[in-house]
């Protein structure tokens, strides 16, 4: 199994409206592609984030193989990640990794 982890610094101004829209539009949208099996929302507590440096979310997507990783790099992911920044690039940094579950 593997894990599409996203990392994205939000700037608190918009934290509300920006996780607001992750849970109701945006993530569903990526679930939607029936390349993940399940996913998770955690925020950074520790070490305590800085005001000026924003609030750090991770989210969490598992899939079962490379190739539906693939798959989604390939026909999904270029799409959603332009959402993501049309609407609150601006105010977000981002940057992807994939792990195994081991």
């Amino acid at each position: 199994m593997l894990l599409y982890n996203v990392t994205v610094s939000v700037d608190q101004r918009i934290e509300t409206d920006w996780l607001r829209w992750m849970k109701s539009e945006h993530i569903p949208e990526v679930m939607a592609t029936g390349m993940f099996t399940m996913h998770r929302i955690c925020r950074l507590v520790q070490p305590e984030p800085q005001p000026e440096e924003g609030i750090t979310y991770a989210i969490q997507y598992y899939c079962d193989s490379q190739e539906q990783l693939n798959r989604y790099f390939r026909e999904f992911a270029p799409a959603l990640q332009q959402a993501h920044t049309m609407k609150y690039g601006q105010h977000t940094a981002a940057f992807r990794t994939v792990l195994e579950v081991v």
